[in-house]
């Protein structure tokens, strides 16, 4: 079918003519265009949080999903099962076996929340300097550390993470930068590069959580790691000379007090072991000495008994025990004048 529409003399309207398949083909097309807007796909890590107008709704599992078609309803998916990871002080370039970092030139213009141009103008720092200026930290003692360190967090509340902060992840990485500043500030130089991480790690985790929460900014932050805490490189040397020389004192002293468990115990043991000998020879000498008392009264007793007899027993008493220590034994008769024919003077003279 055909409409025309006449001419309204030399100056009227022109004369259009109307397809049949004009009117079926736009309809076709409206239907294809809301069929496409109503229909939408969630992701498995994914829930969509569902706005009419924009204001919250519902929110959606992950599959296909149907929503009000023209922008009635408009869908923000979010990934609730995905780790985030935010790093400071550095930038990972591709992760593997052997991990390749960004150097400051090539993330120069690489920046997450503004270029390199309004960083340099806002810190006064060259390009050189882009993540010198996120990791370098005053400690509580005065001395400056290099603080390199990553966060890594999860979407908890989606609704929350929608719809209560504009810039997530800058207001994620400006909180975390100024909680780590903040325990660093309150710790040694040598907690923060040696002994203390944990603590460090554990503190930040806790107060950039909490600073989170009053945001109501729907963020679970799961891990604080410090990646890599070393002196400025102007005064590493000198640092890691005043960590040897530290290093040797604790050697040292180690050392020293090896020695001295060594020692200690050992004298401790041979003063006893000379006591307990001190004390078996009095013990010894007094046993001794009250047994010869004993032996010299029983003795005297049966002396009085019978003297001539004990004084026999006692004089062959005493001979069995000093005759034997002779080599050469001469016995004589007491009646014998001189002793000469029993003595050989050859062999004396000899020997």
């Amino acid at each position: 079918m055909e409409i025309n529409i006449p001419r309204g003399g030399s100056g009227g309207l022109p004369q259009f003519k109307f397809n049949k398949w004009v009117v079926p083909l736009i309809i076709v097309v409206v239907v294809f265009s809301s069929v496409g807007s109503v229909f939408y796909t969630v992701a498995p890590d994914e829930v969509g949080v569902v706005k009419r107008l924009g204001q919250y709704v519902r929110t959606t599992n992950p599959g296909l999903r149907v929503r009000l078609p023209w922008g009635i309803e408009t869908v923000r998916k979010v990934r609730v099962q995905h780790y985030f990871k935010e790093e400071f002080g550095f930038r990972t370039k591709q992760a593997g076996v052997k991990t390749e970092y960004y150097s400051p030139e090539e993330y120069g213009t690489r920046r997450q929340f503004y270029s390199l141009g309004e960083y340099v103008k806002k810190t006064g720092l060259s390009s050189q300097d882009v993540f010198l200026a996120e990791s370098l930290m005053l400690t509580g003692d005065l001395n400056a550390a290099q603080v390199e360190w990553i966060i890594q967090y999860r979407i908890q509340d989606p609704i929350a993470y929608a719809f209560n902060i504009r810039d997530m992840q800058g207001t994620v990485r400006n909180m975390a930068e100024a909680v780590m500043r903040q325990v660093v500030g309150d710790a040694t130089v040598d907690e923060v590069i040696t002994y203390g991480k944990d603590i460090i790690e554990q503190q930040s985790q806790e107060k950039l959580q909490s600073i989170l929460d009053e945001l109501r900014t729907g963020i679970k932050v799961t891990s604080v790691v410090l990646q890599d805490v070393n002196p400025p490189l102007q005064v590493k040397d000198s640092f890691n000379e005043v960590n040897e020389a530290r290093q040797d004192k604790e050697r040292f002293i180690n050392q020293a007090w090896q020695e001295y468990n060594r020692a200690i115990p050992q004298a401790k043991g041979e003063a006893e072991k000379r006591i307990r000998e001190a004390e078996g020879y009095a013990m010894q000498r007094i046993n001794s000495a009250q047994g010869d008392a004993e032996r010299f009264l029983a003795t005297w007793e049966e002396y009085q008994k019978a003297k001539d007899v004990t004084r026999r027993r006692m004089y062959l008493e005493a001979m069995r025990e000093v005759l034997p220590k002779f080599q050469r034994k001469i016995i004589i008769d007491e009646n014998q004048t001189g002793i000469l024919p029993l003595l050989n003077l050859n062999e004396q003279e000899g020997n």
